[in-house]
C-alpha cells in the first residue's frame, strides 16, 4: 500500500496547503493520478469544503481536468478491510468522497468518488484519439469493479457491460471479474500501469492496452483487445478478448 506525505488541510480555518504536513494512508491504488469522468462538456464537478453535498461548494473542476492527487477517501475501504466486509454490508457504504488537489496546488476539496478514475494513460495526441479512449474506457473499468457497493453496480452485469464490452460478449461475463481483470478472484495489490502496447498501440483496427498490476507481491499483466462494436449504436471501440498468461477471455 503506498503511502504520501501530504499537506494539512483545513480549508474552513482559512489553512494553507504550506501547512505542516501529516503523513496519511491512501487507500486507492494505482498511479498519483486521477481525472474527472462522468460529467457533462458543460458542467462541472464541484470541490466541498467537507464530504457530503451538505458542505460548502469551495471550488470546481472542469469535465476533462486531469492530472489530480487523491489525498484520502470515505469511508475508509483498503483492499483487506473490503475483501473482509459481505455484499450487503458494501451496499451499505455511503457514497464515497475524496480529498483531491489539483498538481498546482491551487485547488482543493471534496468531490464525490463516481466521478473520478485512474488517469494511468498517456495523454491525448492528436493523431490517437481512439487510442486514447482505449485507455480511459480500461481505466474506468478497473475503477468501477473496485468501487461498486452491489450487484447493480458490477460492470461485468448488463446493462453497465456494454459500456466496456462488445454486446456479443455479454452472455459470457456472468459470473465474471477478478479473474478476468486481476487473474485471481481475490486482489490485494495496486494497479501500476494502464498504457497502448508499446510495440504495436493499434493493427487494422484492434486497439491494443496493456494493465500492468501487483498482486499479493506478484507482478501480473493483462491484455486488452479493443475494436469498434458495430452491434451498438455508433460503433463504439470496446473490448472484445482480454489475455493473460497462459490463458484468455472468452476461451
Amino acid at each position: 500500500m503506498s503511502r504520501r506525505w501530504i499537506a494539512a488541510l483545513a480549508l474552513g480555518c482559512g489553512l494553507a496547503l504550506g501547512a505542516p504536513q501529516a503523513r496519511a494512508e491512501i487507500d486507492g491504488h494505482g498511479p498519483d493520478a486521477w481525472r474527472v469522468t462522468g460529467v457533462a462538456a458543460d458542467d462541472v464537478l464541484n470541490m466541498r469544503m467537507g464530504p457530503g453535498t451538505g458542505y460548502l461548494v469551495i471550488d470546481s473542476l472542469a469535465p476533462d481536468a486531469r492530472g489530480l492527487e487523491q489525498i484520502t477517501c470515505v469511508p475508509l475501504l483498503l483492499p483487506a478491510i473490503r475483501q473482509r466486509l459481505t455484499p450487503a454490508q458494501r451496499a451499505d457504504l455511503p457514497q464515497r468522497w475524496c480529498l483531491m488537489r489539483t498538481a498546482d496546488l491551487g485547488k482543493a476539496g471534496w468531490v464525490a468518488q463516481r466521478f473520478l478514475a485512474e488517469d494511468t494513460g498517456p495523454a491525448p495526441g492528436p493523431g490517437d484519439p481512439l487510442i486514447a479512449e482505449a485507455v480511459r474506457l480500461v481505466a474506468d473499468l478497473y475503477a468501477a469493479f473496485e468501487t461498486q457497493r452491489h450487484a447493480g453496480e458490477n460492470p461485468f452485469a448488463p446493462p453497465l457491460a456494454r459500456a466496456y464490452f462488445q454486446a456479443a460478449l455479454i452472455p459470457d461475463l456472468a459470473g465474471q471479474g477478478g479473474e478476468v481483470l486481476y487473474d485471481a478472484q481475490d486482489f490485494q495489490g495496486r494497479i501500476t500501469r494502464i498504457a497502448p502496447d508499446a510495440a504495436q498501440p493499434m493493427l487494422r483496427g484492434m486497439i491494443t492496452i496493456n494493465a500492468d498490476f501487483i498482486n499479493f507481491g506478484l507482478p501480473g499483466r493483462a491484455v486488452f483487445r479493443l475494436r469498434a462494436d458495430p452491434a451498438q449504436p455508433g460503433a463504439p471501440v470496446r473490448i472484445f478478448r482480454v489475455e493473460h498468461d497462459g490463458w484468455h477471455f472468452p476461451p
